[in-house]
C-alpha cells in the first residue's frame, strides 16, 4: 500500500486528539489569537500548570515519545498491510499482532469500485473495492496512488474475464524510495484537483450529460420533496389549532432534507457513464468522487421509473438490483442502485443498452416504444383482466408483463410509471402466489427472485391462467438461458481451457447418445446436461 495510508486510516485518531487538546487549551487559544476580546480570562489552564510548575521540558519530551510511537505503529501497519493478485483471487494481509487475511474469488467479482475520498484526492490517493458475491465479501485495497489504482483495477478486470495479463504487465516499473513516492503523490493530486482530472483520458465520453438546472429540478420535483411539503403545510395547520410546540420540530427536519437534497446534488454533479472493455464505467459524486466498474453479466433486474411529477418534463431515472458483498448491507446496495439520477427518454434508451446489451432491437422496443408508451390496441403485454379493476383501480389496464427469450419485462403503475427488466439468466427462481381475494376473483402474483435490491421484480392482479403460463414460460427460459451463460468469464481466451470444455462435453454427450443413430444428428452439450422441458416426465416436471 502507499506510505501515507497509515495517516489516512488513521486521521479520525488524529483529529479527535486534536480536538481533545483545543478544547483544554480554549482559553489560552483565544487569549492568543483574540486578545481583543477580553475572553482569555478564567479558570487555570493545563499550559498554565505546566508553566508555573516547570514541566515544560518533561511534556516536551513526553509528546515526542508519543509522536514516536505513533510513528512506529503506523509504520509497522503500512509494512504489514498488503496485497497480491493471482489467477485465482485478490488476497489482503493486514495486521500486526492480529493478523487478516482476505480473498476475493475473481470468477466471483461483481464490480469493482474506485473511491477517493475528499483528504486523499488533495494527496493523490484512491482506495480500490472489490466487490464479491457473498455477505460481507468486498475486499479493499486502501490506499493506493490514482495510478496504481487503476493499474490494478485494470488487472483484477482483466483477470477476472479469463484473460491473460501479458507479457507487457508482467514487467515491473522501477521503485524509487517511499519519499519520492509520497512527494509524487500529493504533487499529483494537487494537480488532479485543480485540473479536475479524474479519469484515464483513453476512456470514453460519458454517453449521458446531466445539467445543473435538470439535477435541481429533479430534486425539487421529487416524492421526497413532496412528502416535505405536505408534511410542513400539516404541522402549520396543526399549529394554528392551539398546538404552536409542533413548529419545533420543523427546523430539525429542515435540516435533514437540506442535507438530502445538498448530497443528491453533490452525488449528481460530476455523474458520467460509458462502455469499456470491461463493462460499464459509472462515474459519481463532487467532493468524495467513486468511479464503479460493472462487468458484463452481473446486472440482476433494471427498474426504468419516472415519478408523477416529472412526466411534463419527460424525466427518468434507472435503479438496478446487483450484488453489493458489503458490511452494510442492504444500505450500501442502495447506494450503488440508481445509475441514471435523472435523465431524458432518449438519456434513458442508452443506459438500458449499456447495462443490458444483448437485448435485441425488438427486445429494446419493449421498454418504451411498445412498452410504456404502447397504445391499448397495438399493446404486446398481457394485462390484468376486466375484473381485476377491483385490486388495481387505475392502472389495471397498464399493469401487465411480456417475456422474452432472453428477459422477463413487468410494467406497472400510471400514475408513477416504471417497468422493471429480469434477465433470465440471472433469475435465482419464480414463484406465483395465490391469497384469499386473489382466490376468490381468479387472480395471482407473479414474482422472480433475484438478488435483494431497489428493483420490485413481481407482478400482481394477473389472470390465474396466465400467471401459470408466465410460470412455465418463465422456468423453461431460464433453465435454457442460465445452461448457455458464460458472463462469470466473458473474455476466456485460453484455446486449451475452451478446447478442454468442448471435449469433456462432447464426451458426456457421446455416453449420453451412445444409443442415437448416426443420422438423427449430435446433441448439443447444453441440451445432453439438461433436457428441454417439453421433453421432461410430468413427474419430473411436476417435482422441479
Amino acid at each position: 500500500m502507499h506510505p501515507l495510508t497509515p495517516l489516512l486510516r488513521g486521521g479520525l485518531f488524529l483529529v479527535v486528539a486534536l480536538g481533545f487538546v483545543i478544547a483544554n487549551l480554549r482559553e489560552r487559544l483565544i487569549e492568543i489569537f483574540l486578545p481583543w476580546s477580553g475572553g482569555g480570562a478564567g479558570p487555570e489552564d493545563p499550559l498554565d500548570y505546566v508553566i508555573s510548575h516547570n514541566l515544560v521540558l518533561w511534556v516536551l519530551l513526553g509528546v515526542l515519545g508519543v509522536v514516536v510511537l505513533l510513528i512506529v505503529l503506523f509504520w509497522f501497519s503500512w509494512r504489514f498491510h498488503s496485497f497480491r493478485i493471482t489467477g485465482d483471487d485478490v488476497e489482503v494481509r493486514s495486521g500486526v499482532v492480529f493478523r487478516t487475511q482476505r480473498r476475493a474469488p475473481l470468477d466471483r467479482v461483481q464490480g469493482v469500485n474506485l473511491t477517493r475520498p475528499l483528504v486523499a484526492r488533495l494527496v493523490g490517493l484512491a482506495k480500490l473495492e472489490v466487490v464479491g458475491a457473498g455477505l460481507d465479501a468486498n475486499v479493499r485495497l486502501e490506499y493506493l496512488s490514482a495510478a496504481n489504482a487503476e493499474a490494478v483495477r485494470a488487472d483484477i478486470l482483466r483477470l477476472a474475464s479469463g484473460r491473460a495479463l501479458g507479457a507487457a504487465a508482467a514487467a515491473e516499473a522501477p521503485v524509487g524510495s517511499w519519499r519520492s513516492s509520497a512527494a509524487g503523490t500529493v504533487a499529483g493530486g494537487v494537480t488532479g484537483i485543480v485540473d479536475g482530472v479524474e479519469e484515464p483520458v483513453a476512456e470514453p465520453e460519458s454517453v449521458v450529460r446531466i445539467p445543473f438546472g435538470r439535477l435541481i429540478g429533479s430534486v425539487l420535483l421529487s416524492d421526497t420533496m413532496i412528502s416535505f411539503v405536505v408534511l410542513v403545510i400539516a404541522m402549520g395547520v396543526w399549529a394554528t389549532q392551539g398546538a404552536p410546540w409542533v413548529l419545533l420540530t420543523l427546523l430539525p427536519m429542515a435540516l435533514g432534507f437540506g442535507a438530502y437534497a445538498i448530497r443528491s446534488v453533490t452525488r449528481a454533479l460530476r455523474y458520467a457513464i460509458a462502455p469499456t472493455d470491461h463493462g460499464v464505467r459509472i462515474v459519481f459524486g463532487l467532493f468524495t468522487t467513486v468511479t464503479e466498474i460493472l462487468p458484463p453479466g452481473r446486472i440482476h433486474a433494471v427498474q426504468v421509473r419516472q415519478p408523477l411529477l416529472w412526466r411534463p418534463a419527460g424525466w427518468w431515472t434507472i435503479t438496478v438490483n446487483r450484488l453489493s458483498g458489503s458490511r452494510s448491507g442492504q444500505q450500501a446496495a442502495d447506494a450503488f442502485a440508481r445509475v441514471l439520477p435523472v435523465g431524458t427518454r432518449a438519456d434513458a434508451e442508452r443506459v438500458v443498452a449499456l447495462l443490458l446489451p444483448w437485448l435485441s432491437p425488438e427486445e429494446r422496443d419493449l421498454v418504451f416504444a411498445r412498452g410504456v408508451f404502447a397504445a391499448p390496441d397495438d399493446d404486446p403485454f398481457t394485462t390484468t383482466p376486466a375484473r381485476g379493476c377491483v385490486v388495481r383501480p387505475l392502472s389495471w389496464r397498464r399493469n401487465g408483463f411480456a417475456l422474452s427469450p432472453s428477459a422477463l419485462f413487468l410494467r406497472r403503475g400510471r400514475i408513477w410509471r416504471s417497468l422493471a427488466i429480469v434477465p433470465l439468466a440471472r433469475m435465482q427462481s419464480v414463484s406465483v402466489e395465490q391469497g384469499p381475494v386473489y382466490r376468490r376473483i381468479g387472480l395471482a402474483h407473479v414474482r422472480a427472485h433475484t438478488v435483494a435490491g431497489s428493483v420490485y421484480t413481481g407482478i400482481g392482479a394477473l389472470d390465474r391462467v396466465d400467471a401459470l403460463r408466465l410460470f412455465e414460460d418463465v422456468e423453461a427460459g431460464s433453465v435454457a438461458t442460465a445452461a448457455v451463460d458464460r458472463s462469470h468469464r466473458w473474455r476466456v481466451e485460453d484455446p486449451a481451457v475452451e478446447d478442454a470444455g468442448v471435449e469433456v462435453a462432447e464426451s458426456e454427450g457421446a455416453a449420453d447418445g451412445a444409443g442415437v443413430a448416426e443420422g438423427e444428428g449430435a446433441a448439443s452439450p447444453t441440451s445432453a446436461a439438461i433436457p428441454a422441458p417439453s421433453e421432461a416426465h410430468p413427474d419430473e416436471k411436476e417435482h422441479r
